[in-house]
């Protein structure tokens, strides 16, 4: 269940809109499931024609507001959305009823068995959602205690979960990026975009960052993508950059003004001070690195791209067989996030989309709480050096088919390792009690499962027994992978699959 909390000023536009149509007609039967009173006493009457009289009720709720010993509050107006999941059972009215209750009980603004908290009332017009508004201002003239009611909202979801076995949702822990506003998306639809330009500036911040070392090739990198780019400075030290925000020059207000998204609006870990943490603790003297900025500085042919290619499969194995065999969670937290950097990289040279969802979907489950970085380790820098090494050998001009049309085989070797490591993820995440993101790195694992096992089909059976289903595979390994994949593996369909050297285990082909 999940828990959607906002504030206005007219309680009256509100009931008109929950006892109204909706925006689509989807608002049927639109009743009081409970309240601060029982929910029959509360409930409009109706005219003949059936339409609610809706005042008395708005006048109910305001009535506090006249008693208050302070000032009323700008927006007093308290409203809370409570939806189940889509697989969840329908609950019956006294079931929401009690999911009400323990939503005001848990965040303070109608506790059980006090006389004198606020008035409030329970819509419920569909079978999986209810709103419940609220008027901020107690029988006895004070404020309710509304800090973090956010919090206390989740609190209270996770009880109501657990009370009538449905979904478990995870705690609000920032490990989810922000979700794109309901205005968003709907611009999204109009113009016929595949996402909303948050999601999108997200991925390329992510990547942007990956393949940085540090904030000025960070900055520089998203300018040269095209997009601009607000830095803000300190008040207390002029001159110190604090943070940053980026925009699509092509998303604008009404005014034609670019709309800026902070780092922090994008992903709780793509913040500043985070990044900053996270490139210092990366800066270690490893060679590697060094030679990642020479090659930004010059060309590179393509046995340079092939090692760095086969350079980062190695990392990957190498942190694969650290997250087995360590038991200690820095290391394992700190590996995750370096896969993340990995993954976003490799989906963005590649161009797959797919490729991109899945680095996507695992970065819910590499997150730490409220994004904290993680503790700089050995394994987890090598993936985050093998990122850079990648991202560097692929910038330069030319035909970029021609020069990565033989990396095929060690890009699928990279995914290969990267899926172990998901793996060992989604046990750990699962042993920590964090479902939510243990079920993100398993639909992140399923899915890095159909790009290899799509693309080692189309390598070593060119007549499989189930055609339609090697080429449903296949398609999503294909596409813009990075060069149509199949392509790429007839040029190397003649000659055995060349295991990566100097590593302990040979390889002859992604791990399926």
């Amino acid at each position: 269940m999940i828990a959607k909390v906002t504030r206005g000023a007219d309680v009256g536009n509100l009931l008109r809109y929950l006892y109204g149509p909706g925006k689509r007609n989807e608002h049927a039967d639109p009743h009081i499931v409970a309240g601060y009173r029982h929910p029959a006493a509360l409930e409009p009457q109706r005219s003949t024609g059936g339409r609610p009289d809706l005042r008395p009720l708005a006048e109910a709720l305001r009535s506090p507001l006249e008693t208050m010993r302070r000032s009323r509050p700008t927006e007093p107006v308290w409203q809370c959305s409570l939806r189940t999941a889509p697989t969840d059972r329908p609950l019956t009215d006294e079931e929401w009823a009690n999911v009400a209750e323990e939503l005001m009980h848990q965040t303070g603004i109608a506790p059980r068995d006090d006389q004198e908290a606020c008035r409030w009332i329970a819509v419920r017009h569909a079978d999986d959602h209810i709103h419940v508004v609220a008027t901020l201002a107690r029988e006895d003239g004070r404020r309710p205690n509304i800090t973090r009611d956010y919090l206390k909202a989740r609190t209270a979801c996770q009880v109501v979960e657990r009370r009538y076995e449905l979904r478990r949702t995870a705690p609000a822990d920032r490990t989810a990026a922000p979700r794109p506003t309901r205005p968003e998306i709907e611009r999204a639809r109009r113009a016929g975009v595949s996402e909303p330009t948050r999601c999108a500036l997200r991925r390329w911040v992510a990547a942007v960052a990956a393949s940085a070392g540090g904030e000025e090739a960070f900055f520089a990198g998203l300018r040269e993508r095209g997009l601009l780019v607000k830095l803000r400075f300190s008040v207390r030290t002029p001159g110190e950059i604090t943070g940053f925000a980026v925009a699509d020059p092509s998303y604008t207000n009404a005014a034609s003004a670019p709309i800026y998204f902070s780092g922090g609006k994008l992903a709780a870990d793509l913040t500043l001070p985070k990044l900053r943490h996270r490139w210092g603790g990366a800066s270690v003297d490893v060679p590697s690195a060094r030679r990642a900025a020479r090659m930004r500085r010059s060309g590179v042919g393509f046995d340079e791209r092939n090692q760095a290619y086969r350079e980062a499969a190695r990392a990957a194995a190498t942190a694969a067989r650290h997250m087995r065999q360590t038991n200690d969670p820095r290391v394992r937290a700190d590996i995750a996030a370096a896969a993340s950097d990995v993954l976003h990289v490799a989906a963005d040279i590649t161009g797959n989309r797919e490729l991109a969802e899945i680095a996507d979907v695992y970065g819910r489950a590499a997150r730490e709480p409220f994004g904290r970085p993680t503790v700089a380790t050995r394994p987890g820098n090598g993936l985050r050096v093998a990122a850079r090494l990648v991202a560097a050998v692929n910038i330069g001009t030319g035909d970029q088919r021609d020069r990565r049309r033989d990396l095929t085989v060690e890009l699928l070797f990279l995914v290969a390792n990267l899926l172990d490591v998901v793996d060992e993820l989604a046990a750990h995440r699962e042993a920590q009690g964090r479902v939510a993101q243990a079920e993100a790195a398993r639909r992140a694992g399923d899915r890095l499962r159909v790009v290899g096992r799509g693309a080692s089909a189309a390598q070593v059976r060119p007549t499989p027994p189930n055609v339609a289903e090697v080429q449903a595979a296949g398609r999503l390994a294909a596409e813009s992978f990075p060069v149509p994949l199949a392509d790429g593996l007839r040029h190397i369909a003649a000659r055995p699959s060349r295991p990566i050297p100097q590593q302990s285990q040979t390889r002859r082909g992604p791990k399926l």
